[in-house]
C-alpha cells in the first residue's frame, strides 16, 4: 500500500539513505510514497511491455529501458521508480549511473490499487512538468491504456491498440493490446 509520509519534507537524500527493507520509496515533490511489493499479474504487465519496448529502443538506438528499482531524479531532485521507462542516448551512448540519466522519453506505471491515485495524478502531474514525452498508465483490469503527453489536460483511453513514436524519422512501435492483455492474464494462444 502507498502512504505518504506527511511528517516532514523528505529530500532525495534522505529517501536514498533509508534501509533496503523490501518496499520501493519514490519522492515526488517532497512527498514519500511508500509501496510494498506488487502482485503478480503487475508484474506481469511490466515484463511483456519490456519485452515488447526494449528490442524497438535498441533497434533504433534510442537510448536504455529500464524497470524498477531505479533511482530517477528527472533532473528535478525527485526519486521516481517508474515500472518501465526508456530514456535518451547521453553523448552518443546509454547512460551509466542515475545521475547522468536524462528525462525519460517515456514512462510506464502499471496500476494496483494501493498506487493508483499516485500514478494517475501525483507522479503524472510531475512527469508532465518535468517534460515526459509520453507517461502511460496501464490498467490490467480494465484492459487499457491511459497515455499523457507533457502538454495534455485530458489522457487518450487505449484499449485496441498503441502506436510510440518518439521520433518522426522512424516507424512507430504498434502494440496489439488484446494480446498484450492475453499475456498479462496468461490467456488462450497469446
Amino acid at each position: 500500500m502507498v502512504m505518504p509520509n506527511l511528517a516532514k519534507l523528505w529530500t532525495r537524500d534522505t529517501v536514498l539513505a533509508l534501509p533496503d527493507d523490501g518496499n520501493r520509496y519514490e519522492l515526488v515533490d517532497g512527498e514519500l510514497l511508500v509501496s510494498s511489493a506488487p502482485r503478480g499479474p503487475h508484474e506481469r504487465a511490466v515484463w511483456q511491455l519490456h519485452l515488447m519496448v526494449a528490442p524497438y529502443v535498441e533497434t533504433h538506438r534510442l537510448g536504455a529501458t529500464g524497470m524498477a528499482p531505479a533511482d530517477l531524479d528527472l533532473k528535478s531532485g525527485q526519486l521516481l521508480q517508474p515500472d518501465l521507462f526508456v530514456v535518451g542516448l547521453v553523448g552518443g551512448r546509454e547512460p551509466l549511473d542515475w545521475p547522468d540519466y536524462p528525462v525519460p522519453l517515456l514512462i510506464v506505471e502499471v496500476l494496483s490499487t494501493s498506487t493508483a491515485r499516485y500514478d494517475r495524478i501525483t507522479k503524472r502531474r510531475r512527469c508532465q512538468r518535468t517534460g515526459v514525452l509520453e507517461y502511460w498508465i496501464v490498467d490490467v483490469d480494465a484492459r487499457a491504456v491511459q497515455r499523457w503527453h507533457a502538454e495534455d489536460e485530458r489522457p487518450e483511453i487505449l484499449a485496441d491498440t498503441i502506436d510510440w513514436l518518439p521520433n518522426d524519422s522512424m516507424p512507430s512501435l504498434r502494440i496489439d493490446l488484446p494480446t498484450y492483455f492475453r499475456k498479462v492474464w496468461v490467456e488462450g494462444d497469446n
